[in-house]
């Protein structure tokens, strides 16, 4: 394959922040007092915008997702206080590796940017990573293909030659939309057969670099 660029999801594809973002979400729901859902209903929802996680689990209004939202970022910056979202196996090691060998990395998240660049910063990778492109950056969030196309327009990339990686549903059809190769991952937070549309399936980060 002719790829020169990757964009990577964050949450579950880079970073092991599922118990994060599930107790988070949790507590969210309870301080809300919204109908109890478990850890894998609040798990389906990683890699939406968080307004829309709520709407999702519960059916209500954009401007009560909102509401939620704003509660999830208050209790998550207490959260990330003693919990360490650590990178997934051969994670860093593996970025490094595909920007010595001359592709472009970058990041299409869900998250917020200031989330992403603190991250980035914590991993020691900021210089492997071309571009971030974050929720607050974009209009409309996965699935629909608009963070692949600003990454793209930031790069000077192009489709053809382009793989989008993540560990979701989202993640694939925002790439898939974009007219992207993509690839699951079958680590995070979704299953194998979630991501059965993917082109390619691994099972740790690492297998990037043969299957590149």
């Amino acid at each position: 394959m002719n790829i020169r660029t990757i964009i990577l999801d964050f949450d579950g594809t880079m970073g092991d922040s599922r118990s994060l973002i599930v107790r988070t979400l949790q507590q969210t729901i309870c301080e809300c007092r919204l109908p109890r859902r478990t850890d894998e209903e609040c798990a389906a929802t990683i890699g939406l915008p968080l307004y829309q996680a709520f709407v999702s689990l519960f059916g209500i209004s954009d401007a009560d997702g909102q509401r939620c939202a704003d509660t999830y970022r208050r209790i998550f910056m207490e959260n990330k206080q003693e919990m360490t979202v650590k990178p997934f196996p051969n994670v860093i090691d593996t970025i490094r590796k595909l920007k010595a060998s001359g592709k472009t990395l970058a990041i299409a998240s869900s998250r917020s940017r200031q989330s992403l660049v603190e991250y980035v910063e914590q991993y020691d990778i900021m210089d492997c990573i071309s571009c971030i492109v974050a929720s607050d950056d974009i209009e409309k969030a996965k699935p629909a293909p608009d963070m692949v196309l600003r990454v793209l327009e930031l790069t000077g990339g192009t489709t053809d030659t382009t793989l989008t990686v993540g560990d979701m549903t989202y993640d694939i059809d925002m790439g898939r939309a974009a007219g992207t190769l993509t690839c699951g991952v079958t680590y995070g937070n979704g299953t194998r057969e979630d991501l059965s549309d993917a082109d390619f399936l691994i099972d740790d980060f690492s297998e990037l670099m043969s299957l590149l």
